[in-house]
């Protein structure tokens, strides 16, 4: 009878314990469900709605190369001899760079000097010829017919000095021509002669670039060019300085657009200060067509929906929340978008594409609760 008791006793214990087993075992799963229900979000699935300047423009995009280039060719034929200058020699305007060796050019130069000074003389006397039959014929002693002779003699020496001055003027010139000169200050890029070299006229000698100034050319669409005009603000991004900016401005629009794209021309111009920059470089500029300060902004990646009817999922007390939105700028570059209506500074909104996200669910960033009125996470007090 005792031992039937304790039997009793035994079972009604164990029963007890797995009843309290049981019941904690539920609270564990209730607990692990409520937590599967939370989505768990890293930082950068995440932005925070701020106020900014956002900027609207035109994108062109190419090469920066120098303002100026000038093709340096012979002018004369002959020989190249005594070359001053290298790629990357630094010259100045009017300085000698090399020269070309042309006996018959500087013969025909020292011809016509010798020509003009032989007039010279002439001249002189049919000057002195003409006085003299002018004194003659004043006293009686000449006919008119000979001072009328002295007088067609001291006009065609005349006309005689100016040939043989014109012909001096043209041989000097060409004379002038062996000597190869810089026309500009600025630097050699290109040397395409050789010391000894026999050259024709038009044959290439040297590039020289002038990089005080880099010009990017472009095209852009007919309905965009109407938007630009000289002296337009320029930002360029350079592939090589990632982590700077340089402004520039419009230079030039082309004032007709292609036949077969429908495209302008257009030109953005880069001071160069201290020619910290090279030519050639890969750049993107942003022509700043129009500018708004201390507007509500949003990365474009929290924009959904359609145009007509854009809308983004903020982030309120830990629950997602479809909230529509007016927008108004856009910034291409920065990739930001300016809000009228629908979003407050402050507010964070979902930026990750969220695809298996529906609006009211539960969201954590990293571990944390979004949001004043979250429930504190496993481990807060």
């Amino acid at each position: 009878m005792i031992q039937d008791r304790r039997r009793l006793g035994l079972l009604l214990a164990l029963a007890v314990l797995g009843g309290v087993g049981a019941g904690c075992g539920g609270r564990g799963a209730a607990s692990s469900s409520a937590a599967q229900d939370t989505v768990v979000l890293s930082a950068t699935d995440v932005a925070t709605v701020q106020r900014g300047r956002v900027e609207a423009g035109v994108l062109l995009t190419g090469s920066l190369d120098p303002h100026r280039v000038v093709n340096l060719t012979a002018q004369v034929p002959g020989t190249v001899r005594n070359i001053r200058v290298d790629r990357g020699s630094l010259v100045k305007a009017g300085d000698p760079l090399a020269e070309i060796d042309a006996a018959g050019i500087r013969g025909q130069a020292a011809g016509a000097r010798a020509a003009v000074a032989a007039a010279q003389s002439g001249l002189a006397l049919a000057r002195q010829r003409l006085e003299s039959a002018r004194t003659l014929h004043e006293a009686g002693a000449m006919s008119d017919i000979d001072y009328e002779t002295a007088k067609t003699g001291y006009s065609a020496a005349e006309a005689q000095l100016a040939a043989a001055q014109a012909q001096e003027a043209g041989a000097g010139e060409a004379a002038s021509r062996t000597i190869v000169r810089a026309p500009m200050t600025g630097a050699i890029s290109e040397r395409a002669a050789e010391e000894g070299e026999a050259v024709n006229p038009g044959q290439p000698l040297f590039t020289e670039v002038n990089i005080d100034e880099l010009e990017l050319s472009g095209q852009v669409p007919v309905e965009d060019a109407s938007r630009i005009h000289v002296g337009q603000r320029v930002v360029f991004d350079l592939t090589a300085y990632p982590d700077r900016t340089f402004e520039g401005e419009v230079s030039r629009v082309e004032p007709t657009a292609d036949q077969e794209t429908r495209q302008v021309g257009v030109y953005a111009r880069l001071p160069n200060k201290g020619h910290a920059l090279v030519g050639g470089l890969f750049a993107h500029g942003r022509i700043v067509t129009q500018t708004e300060d201390s507007v509500v902004v949003t990365p474009l990646t929290a924009v959904r929906g359609t145009t007509d009817a854009p809308f983004v999922y903020a982030i309120q007390g830990g629950v997602l929340t479809r909230r529509p939105v007016t927008l108004g700028l856009t910034d291409d570059v920065r990739g930001v978008v300016a809000v009228t209506a629908g979003l407050e500074p402050g507010m964070q909104v979902l930026v990750s594409p969220g695809e298996d996200i529906a609006e009211g669910a539960q969201v954590r960033v990293g571990g944390g609760a979004i949001g004043p009125d979250s429930p504190p996470t496993q481990g807060e007090n």
